[in-house]
Order: structure tokens, then C-alpha cells, then sequence
């Protein structure tokens, strides 16, 4: 499916915006960007969030300095885009990688980041991941421990949140508490399900074991009135996106 397929489907199931992958723009320069940001906009639609990969957890410095001017360049694909948020990883949990030495390692590239960003009209808000399909390793920061250690290191940077319900869900023992560790710096939400504990199993929103309802009363006592942006992959194509985006606006309304 073309990107602009996919716009189309997402207005005729009445979402807000798109998150998008950067792994859905090859071209990525000026000219394509703008070409692709016009066929999205034909469809009535917009880009909320561009969804990225940073690997600043690699052993090798000079591969972290390539993967953080990568970084650097695709704030400005976001920017060509008009997505106002840009969601970034720490790394990958490479073997050779310490504990203490890959928070650092990450802490430090998402700060520099955050800084290169600045001005840019585009946040970024840093996700702890379960292992996107671009890396041979899961996350680094996957384990909860570790992810709040970097969200509180990161603190004052400009870096945001973006609260993954399923990963919660499936690798703390209470995503309700991991998400009362990091609150204050949600900016944005990726609502997916999972059917396991441990791994990530993902279904249908609302047919597994994410709560829902109590993480979005939390959010709303919280005066959390960002994006929320649906992680659909049960593969029941375009019935899948629309029942998910009615379970998802039910819920809020209610919660």
C-alpha cells in the first residue's frame, strides 16, 4: 500500500492525523518530502508523529556519530513533513554494551539531539521499544529500570515522552506504575495491545491485556490532552483500523 493509500484509509475510518514511519520514505530528500507531505494533505489528512529508529547504544563511537547525524537529518524530514512530533529510541541491546555505559551512551546522544532539534518545530519524545524490524536487537532500554533511568537523566532537555501502552504492558510488571515513574513527561501516546507478558504479541486494541481505561484516567487526571496515536497490527486490514479507532475513541470519551 502507497502512503497515500493508507491517508486515504485513515480519513474514511475518520482518524485525526497519521503516524508515520521514516521506514515509509525512502527519498528523503527536500523534493520528496514535500511531494510526499502534498499527497498525504490530498487525502484531507496530516502527519502527527514520524516514527524513527536512533541506535545510540553501539559500541563504536564513530557509529553512534553517524547514527546521531542521521537522527539529525530526519528532525528536518519530520519538520518537510509538518509532523510536530519525532519519536526516538535509545539503541539497541548489543551484547558488548554495559548497563551504566549504554544509559550513558544514550543519554547522551538524545540530549544532543533534543539540542539539534531545537527550533525546529518538531519534539521529540523517546519511547522505550520492544525490537522494531530495522534492528537485530531489542531495545536497550526495553526493561523498565532502565528506561525510567534515561527519562530522569534527560531531564530539563526538552525530550518528551511517548507512553507505548503495549510494551508497558508486556515487559513491567505494572505499566500503571511505570507510567505514574515518567508522567509529567508524557507528550504522546502509542496505544497497541498485547496478548502476552514478557513478549509482544500484538492484537486488536482492546482484545488484550493493556488497561485501557484506567492508563487513560490516569492521563486525563493527569490534564494529558496530547496525541494519541494507534499502533494497530492484528492484520485484519482496514476493519482492523476502524474497529481500533472506535474502541480507542470510546474508551477516552468514557474514561
Amino acid at each position: 500500500m502507497s502512503v497515500a493509500a493508507w491517508a486515504e484509509m485513515a480519513a474514511r475510518a475518520g482518524l485525526d492525523a497519521l503516524d508515520l514511519s521514516i521506514a515509509f520514505v525512502p527519498d528523503r530528500s527536500e523534493r520528496a518530502v514535500a511531494a510526499l507531505r502534498r499527497d498525504i494533505a490530498a487525502a484531507g489528512m496530516r502527519v502527527a508523529m514520524l516514527t524513527t529508529y536512533p541506535d545510540l547504544t553501539h559500541p563504536d563511537p564513530a557509529r553512534r556519530e553517524r547514527e546521531l547525524a542521521l537522527a539529525e537529518e530526519t528532525v528536518h524530514v519530520a519538520a518537510g513533513l509538518g509532523a510536530c512530533l519525532m519519536r526516538v529510541t535509545a539503541g539497541q541491546a548489543y551484547p558488548e554494551t554495559g548497563r551504566e555505559e549504554g544509559i550513558s551512551w544514550a543519554t547522551e546522544g538524545l540530549t544532543r539531539l533534543a539540542e539539534r532539534a531545537a527550533g525546529s518545530g518538531v519534539t521529540l519524545v523517546y519511547e522505550n521499544h520492544a525490537r522494531p524490524f530495522v534492528w537485530q536487537y531489542t531495545d536497550f532500554s526495553q526493561p523498565p529500570e532502565v528506561f525510567v533511568e534515561i527519562v530522569r537523566r534527560t531531564a530539563g532537555t526538552g525530550l518528551g515522552v511517548n507512553f507505548d501502552t503495549a510494551n508497558a504492558t508486556a515487559f513491567a510488571d505494572d505499566p500503571l506504575a511505570l507510567l505514574e515513574q515518567v508522567i509529567d513527561r508524557i507528550v504522546s501516546i502509542h496505544a497497541a495491545d498485547t496478548s502476552a507478558r514478557g513478549a509482544l504479541k500484538m492484537v486488536l486494541l482492546g482484545t488484550g491485556l493493556v488497561p485501557f481505561a484506567a492508563i487513560f484516567r490516569r492521563l486525563k487526571q493527569a490534564g494529558f490532552d496530547g496525541w494519541v496515536c494507534m499502533e494497530e497490527g492484528s492484520l485484519q486490514g482496514e476493519e482492523g483500523v476502524r474497529a481500533a479507532a472506535r474502541y480507542i475513541r470510546e474508551t477516552w470519551e468514557s474514561a
